[in-house]
């Protein structure tokens, strides 16, 4: 609902048009018995008031010197009573309708207050000072035309007057109250959506920290599987020893994911806190020669260039980072470059940053036939997102020799 709406509908009325779907609202139950009981009071009104005017009273005998006039302003008070259940769906046009009776009927002013008031709390201000001015207009010339016996004119026109605008400041209080529940229900409905977007939001981060967690981890044992596996297959007649000790690096391999999957499916199951600090498994900058020999174990000739100062100060999410950054270009050269000689370096002091570069010969011939090693095409992509996200530069390509080059800066704060 748009602020004019809540300004012009505030607590939208009974069978007038709903803005949001077009169609006619229904009165409640609660709205049948508001309407019922001002039925009830302004019919009680309209008989009271026709027979004191019908009385014989000697001093009000020149209140209405035709009988007519009774039966008339009778009439009258009974249109406007039954007016009182249209006053919810045209309230403006029954008010304008019905206003010109204020001039001369008695039996009219319940059921005109009513429906006075009904504009007041469902409309405009505009619209609701514009029926007040005709409603003083009105009272000012009943006193003239219905003099009370014994009341002067100015008497019974100020107590007109009062009685309208108490009935004016009646219908803002409400209209007040009405408008201020809505737009504290709009706020709390508001945010409460705001908060199941920020809930979706950190569940989607969490997934893909989680399926990046995934990736780094699980990427790399598989393609040392695979790798071994294919030596197997294409040397069937590899010497015993050969064959076992591939057969013991599959073992370990294998164990090693199995325990990474563990810890990773353990991370869904449990009760995670959306903090910056990643949960189990965490490497470090200290695990990286673990992660070179596994290389190595594998065939892969790998050259470590470690020119790292006072690598003990080098903050664990940067050692991560870097962890990750060479895990991904190891795994990356074992798919691309079956066979390429990989040279992984580093260098960098507390204050100037940490680089590391990974970078591959291109594979001299053609490769030999094996089985190629599955990949989700998305490891580069979150690696630039974890470097960015550490405040550093990511870059890959091939350079002016043709080697992949895998290279990232990232801080490393001098304190």
């Amino acid at each position: 609902m748009t602020s004019a709406v809540v300004l012009d509908h505030p607590g939208l009325l009974p069978g007038a048009l709903d803005p949001g779907t077009g169609r006619r609202t229904r009165r409640t139950p609660r709205d049948w018995l508001v309407d019922g009981l001002a039925f009830l009071v302004c019919l009680a009104w309209v008989v009271l008031a026709t027979f004191d005017a019908a009385s014989p009273s000697p001093a009000l005998a020149d209140r209405l010197p035709y009988n007519w006039m009774i039966l008339a302003d009778a009439f009258f008070g009974l249109a406007c009573t039954a007016a009182l259940w249209l006053r919810r769906r045209w309230p403006v046009g029954v008010a304008l309708v019905t206003l010109p009776l204020g001039l001369f009927s008695i039996t009219s002013v319940a059921a005109l207050l009513i429906i006075f008031f009904t504009v007041v709390v469902h409309r405009r201000t505009a619209i609701v000072l514009a029926v007040t001015a005709g409603g003083l207009f009105t009272n000012m010339f009943i006193a003239l035309l219905r003099p009370e016996p014994g009341s002067p004119y100015w008497v019974s026109t100020i107590w007109g007057v009062v009685i309208t605008l108490l009935v004016l400041a009646w219908g803002m209080f409400v209209r007040a109250r009405r408008q201020l529940v809505l737009s504290l229900r709009e706020r709390a409905e508001r945010a409460e959506a705001e908060q199941q977007l920020r809930v979706a939001q950190a569940r989607q981060l969490e997934r893909t920290r989680i399926a990046r967690e995934m990736h780094d981890v699980l990427a790399h044992r598989i393609s040392l599987l695979s790798l071994h596996a294919g030596a197997l297959e294409f040397r069937p007649d590899a010497p015993a020893q050969e064959v076992a000790q591939a057969a013991g690096v599959i073992r370990g391999s294998a164990h090693a994911a199995l325990q990474d999957l563990r810890e990773v499916i353990g991370v869904l199951r449990a009760e995670t806190s959306l903090t910056d600090d990643p949960e189990r498994p965490q490497p470090t900058l200290a695990d990286l020669p673990a992660l070179i020999a596994e290389s190595r174990a594998a065939g892969v000739r790998v050259d470590l260039l470690d020119r790292v100062s006072a690598p003990e100060r080098l903050p664990a999410a940067v050692g991560r980072s870097v962890y990750r950054i060479v895990q991904e270009g190891l795994t990356n050269a074992r798919k691309h470059a079956y066979g390429a000689a990989v040279t992984v370096g580093l260098s960098g002091a507390p204050g100037d940053g940490l680089h590391v570069e990974i970078r591959n010969r291109r594979p001299v011939g053609e490769p030999p036939e094996r089985a190629a090693i599955p990949g989700s095409g998305t490891g580069l992509v979150g690696l630039a997102e974890r470097v960015n996200l550490a405040g550093g530069r990511l870059e890959h390509g091939c350079d002016e020799r043709g080697d992949f080059r895998l290279a990232a800066w990232l801080p490393w704060p001098a304190t």
